[in-house]
């Protein structure tokens, strides 16, 4: 005979006091366990999504990013003739051979420097990427010293706001227009003339060459194609899982360091739920014996007790995804430890997370019971009776 999932509910509510604390902690816990995966979660999500499936880039062999890759006029001229590359409406090849460098310019708020990414851009680059788009002011004149700024690079560093002046490689660049790209890395950029920017940095070769597929499924050939190639010494991917394995570093530090403190909290946490269940068995030895005594096997006093210690886990874990769902209206921003430039990015709570979440609060509390529900089914009905 089992007993009922509403005698544990009961008890806990009849102990309001010792179960909100005992909650509370747990809570804390998950808020923490989930805020950090919500983080690596959300600077995933905002690299992947500066990509797009159908374009393919082009880096130097061994690069790990754009910042550290150079592909020279003649490579860039051999990519940008083979078969696979798509048209634009004007007839020439859907492709922009970009450069792309490191900056330092100072925060608006702390005055304190920071690297942000200056990107120089062809006639397509705006094309290839159809989440960027111009909300303010124009495009940079071809052959001019002026330039675009994302919003959040706008927002946060000084003279990046439209009208203003950033100066670097020994000019003064002017933000003739700012650009929205959503949630994502392009957002911490600032674009301008490549062939300006290549001048202003004494730097003959481009960075990357970025080209959208004609068939997204013959990357396999332009790849095998090109990295064969003993003309070039480039490597082609996906422009998706380029930007995906910008992210692996950083998110899997931040998953490492989220679940070491995850486990430091939890252990806390955990005896704080051990000790309420002992207690709870303590004060309830004589109600023990009684039910031992109407029929009650020690495993239905066993079950009813981790079922009070899982859902106390349980109403912590929600508790604290709650609070932890609230994190996603803030914005952060961060070095990205492949480019080191700086990146702004939301926290990002998925369902994975929440599931993951749920189910650590919940072994929480059932390994914060385990031991006093053990101790409850243990009990002898002689001696749990005298007891009262």
């Amino acid at each position: 005979m089992a007993i009922p999932l509403s005698y544990s509910y009961r008890n806990l509510w009849t102990r309001r006091f010792t179960t909100v604390l005992t909650a509370a902690g747990m809570a804390l816990v998950v808020f923490v366990f989930a805020a950090v995966l919500m983080l690596a979660a959300g600077l995933k999500k905002t690299l992947i999504q500066t990509g797009s499936y159908d374009n393919v880039i082009v880096i130097r062999k061994a690069s790990q990013s754009e910042v550290q890759s150079g592909v020279d006029r003649d490579q860039a001229s051999i990519i940008e003739t083979q078969p696979e590359v798509a048209f634009a409406r004007n007839g020439q090849p859907f492709l922009a051979k970009e450069m792309v460098v490191l900056i330092e310019l100072p925060k608006r708020s702390t005055d304190e420097p920071s690297n942000i990414v200056i990107r120089g851009i062809s006639e397509f680059s705006l094309a290839l990427r159809p989440q960027v788009k111009l909300v303010q002011g124009r495009m940079p004149r071809p052959g001019s010293s002026e330039v675009i700024a994302g919003l959040s690079v706008a927002k946060r560093f000084k003279g990046a706001g439209i009208g203003e002046n950033i100066h670097f490689g020994m000019r003064d660049w002017t933000v003739a227009g700012l650009f929205d790209a959503g949630t994502t890395g392009y957002s911490s950029e600032v674009w301008g003339d490549a062939e300006q920017l290549m001048q202003a940095f004494r730097r003959p070769v481009y960075s990357s060459v970025l080209f959208k597929l004609r068939d997204p499924s013959e990357l396999r050939a332009f790849k095998e194609r090109i990295e064969n190639d003993p003309r070039l010494t480039v490597e082609a991917k996906r422009e998706t899982r380029y930007y995906e394995e910008q992210s692996e570093v950083m998110a899997t530090f931040l998953r490492i360091l989220g679940i070491t403190l995850t486990v430091i909290f939890s252990i806390g946490a955990m005896i704080g739920a051990m000790i309420t269940m002992y207690a709870s068995v303590a004060n309830r030895t004589s109600e023990v014996g009684t039910l031992r005594a109407l029929g009650f096997s020690r495993r239905s006093i066993l079950l009813a007790f981790l079922a009070e210690s899982m859902f106390l886990g349980l109403t912590g874990g929600l508790a604290g995804l709650l609070f932890a769902s609230f994190m996603q209206l803030i914005t952060i921003s961060t070095v990205n430890w492949q480019t080191f430039s700086e990146l702004a990015f939301s926290f990002t709570l998925t369902t994975s997370i929440a599931f993951q979440s749920l189910l650590f609060s919940m072994a929480m509390g059932f390994v914060g019971g385990v031991l006093p529900a053990l101790r409850a089914a243990r009990m002898n009905i002689v001696e749990a009776l005298r007891a009262s």
